[in-house]
């Protein structure tokens, strides 16, 4: 496997500044095109427990807000500096970054 895909979940503010981190480590490069990626508008919901230092939110209360859901295509090999640029920009205390393995190679 070559590729596979990243969903960042992040507040829409923080939306740019993502794409330019992406853009900096080449994620979202396909053929002939760069910056390649999507996002949708999400509801995430959380509680911070006793030691976390929210982003939003306040210890143990439930949070509910719209979140952007960015997905976007990456090579395998450029992972962990994709995670690390995602992680300098990003405001939550835990980003919320799942990989997602891509079978087809194109």
């Amino acid at each position: 496997m070559q590729f596979c895909k990243l969903e960042i979940f992040i507040p829409q503010t923080h939306l740019t500044q993502l794409q330019t981190a992406l853009q900096n480590v080449d994620a979202g490069h396909i053929g002939n095109y760069d910056s390649c990626l999507s996002y949708s508008e999400v509801i995430g919901t959380w509680r911070p427990l006793q030691n976390a230092h929210p982003y939003l939110g306040k210890q143990n209360e439930i949070s509910q807000e719209i979140e952007l859901k960015v997905e976007v295509r990456i090579k395998i090999d450029d992972l962990e500096k994709t995670i690390q640029a995602i992680k300098n920009i990003h405001p939550y205390e835990t980003p919320v970054i799942n990989i997602i393995p891509l079978l087809n190679e194109i």
